[in-house]
This record gives C-alpha cells, structure tokens and sequence, in this order.
C-alpha cells in the first residue's frame, strides 16, 4: 500500500478517483439549485417529519397522500398561507421537498460504494482519506441544519427562520468549496509562480467580501425582502429607507422577530445591495490592475470568467429584486443562487492557482 500511496503523489491521483470527485461536486451543485427550487416555490415545508430511511419511499396509494397532506395540514404554513390547497397542489410542493431529500441520499451512495472500492483497491491514499473524511462530516452537518432549519417552520411562522436558512446554504457553499479545493489538488492543477503580494491580499479580500455578500444572500431570501422593495436604484423612491433612519426601531426585538416588523428586511436589503456596490467597484479595479501585468493566459482567463460571471450576477440580483412582485420570481432567484457559487468558484481557482507549488 506504501507504494501505491507514493504513486498517488506522485503521478496523480487515477483518473477514475478524479471523474468520481468532479460528479461529487456537481452533485452538491445541483442540490443548491435543487434546494433554491425547493424553497422559492414554498415546498419547504410540505414533509413534517425527518425519516432517513423510510422517507425515501414517498405515498405510494390515496391513504398515504391523505395522511401526508393532514399533516402538512397541520403546520402554520397551511393555516396562515395555503389554506384551502387541493391535493395536486400538495403534490407540487412536496415533489420538490422530496427530490431535496432524495438527491441528498443519492448524493450519499455516489460517494459511499466507490469510496469502498477505491479505498479497498489502493487508489485513495491517507491524506485524500482525511480530507473526504472532513467532508462526510461536513455533509452530515448540512444535512443536520437543514432539518433544524425545517423545524423552524413547523412551529410558530409560516416559512423558515432566515437565519438558520442561511446558516443551512452557507455550510452547504464551505461543503462545496472544500470538496473544489480538494478536488484541485486531486487533478494537480498547476499553480502560478506570482511575485505579488498585492494580487493575492486582493483575491482574498474580494474572497472574503463575497462570502460575506453570500451569507446576507440567504438571510435575504429567508427574509423575503425582494418583494418588500421591488424596485433599483432606489428603495421605494429612497436610497436609504426612512425607517433605517429612525434610530427607536434599531433594536434586539425587531433584529430577532423580523416577521413583525419591516425594519429588518429593509436593513438587510440596504446592506446586500451596498456590498454589492463594493464587489463591482472592486471588481472593475481588481480586473483593470491586474488582467494586463504579465500574468499568464490561464490566470488572465481566469479573471475575464470572474469579472463576467459578477456582471451576470449583479444584473440577475437587479432583475430578480424588480420582479419580486407579490412573490420572488423563481427563474431568476434560482439562477441568482447558482451563479453566486460560479463566481465563488472561479474566485477559489484564482486563488489556488496563486499558492505555493508542489503545496
């Protein structure tokens, strides 16, 4: 096994490992956009109970969805929201619920059986076993946080703690990221020998700002603010809302129960549209400064992607704040999610590609 491990750092890992991984993270991918689906369209909620096992086998007679649909029945979001919803509507929602959870056991499988196979044929050495290690931990722990996150909305609101949805899609973005990270490693991608400084505390920063902008992201769509100011540039007719400007509403009260007062929704959409005012202006100075200085064609390629991929994001983050008219449009939230995790990728290989080699 000693040899087959120096062979793996080596040469790389074997190009079955590498496909396996790739479909891993596209796996994760698709269960963001799937998750998105799921949420925008209200299907949340639609199963009340969190059942591994048995879940995975949906009502399969007119009993079953009967006693499906009466618990759901039972929830707020059906006494407060969807009362009077016949059972073809019911079946809408909890489609999407459904395929939620079960792509999250397919996922389950897919790493599980060839992780055996490899593992038993010698093909995943100590270190690759510790980092996938992290990751079966790191999955566990989305999956956790997303039935807490459930939980919230089964109790007293109709919808879903904010905070604990964006709790939910952050850890399910650090699970996407550190398998990318992995997966890098994995392929060798070669990495750039750059002398700056500069170009690196840059990526980082601007790393950072969009982490920060993703985490304000899910409190926003938990919050629902889009519809509580559909319109850009201004909120409302305001660039800043006068309820931000009455220093009485600035309390622990409305931050905790932001159902029963706008202020909150209006914060939080304040802030999300000022950071990304502060990503694109960074942006346009990070791309100008750096994509002609005798950089590679990979790298400069790298930073035509990234600045392409934020134009895209901030015109579909505009267009989905004014058609969040009566509901947030589910097109345009669903692609304004997945291509928030694009631009993180890209901003993750352009920060790989500037580390040590050989590391």
């Amino acid at each position: 096994m000693k040899n087959e491990i120096n062979a793996n750092t080596k040469q790389g890992y074997a190009k079955s490992v590498q496909i396996w991984l790739i479909i891993g993270l596209v796996m994760i991918f698709l269960q963001v956009v799937i998750g998105g689906v799921t949420r925008l369209t209200g299907s949340g909620l639609s199963i009340t109970k969190w059942e591994i096992v048995t879940g995975t086998i949906p009502p399969l007679n007119a009993e079953q969805w009967e006693e499906a649909f009466d618990l759901y029945k039972e929830t707020p979001q059906y006494e407060k929201i969807n009362e009077g919803m016949n059972m073809k509507e019911f079946k809408f929602i909890f489609f999407w619920e459904y395929f939620h959870r079960l792509w999250a056991r397919l996922m389950g499988f897919v790493f599980i059986i060839p992780f055996v196979i490899f593992w038993f044929r010698k093909k995943i050495d100590k270190p690759l076993m510790k980092q996938l290690g992290i990751v079966v931990l790191m999955a566990a722990i989305v999956a956790s946080f997303g039935w807490i996150m459930v939980a919230s909305g089964l109790a007293d609101r109709p919808w879903v703690n904010a905070y604990k949805l964006a709790l939910h899609l952050s850890l399910a973005f650090i699970l996407y990221c550190y398998l990318l990270w992995t997966i890098f490693k994995v392929i060798n991608v070669p990495k750039e020998v750059i002398h700056s400084k500069l170009l690196k505390s840059s990526t980082l920063a601007l790393l950072i700002i969009l982490s920060v902008q993703i985490i304000l992201g899910g409190i926003n769509s938990g919050m629902r603010v889009g519809m509580y100011y559909p319109t850009w540039p201004d909120m409302n007719g305001s660039m800043v809302p006068s309820i931000l400007l009455d220093g009485a509403n600035w309390t622990v009260e409305n931050l905790v129960n932001y159902d029963d007062f706008s202020f909150m929704p209006a914060l939080m959409q304040f802030i999300h549209r000022g950071i990304a005012y502060v990503l694109v202006i960074m942006g346009l100075w990070y791309f100008y400064k750096f994509f002609r200085s005798g950089l590679s064609k990979r790298f400069n390629g790298g930073l035509i992607m990234w600045i392409s991929m934020l134009i895209i994001q901030v015109l579909l983050g505009i267009f989905t704040v004014l058609y969040s008219i009566g509901k947030v449009p589910v097109g345009l939230g669903v692609f304004h999610q997945a291509s928030a995790l694009v631009l993180l990728s890209i901003s993750m290989f352009l920060l790989y590609l500037q580390g040590k080699p050989n590391t």
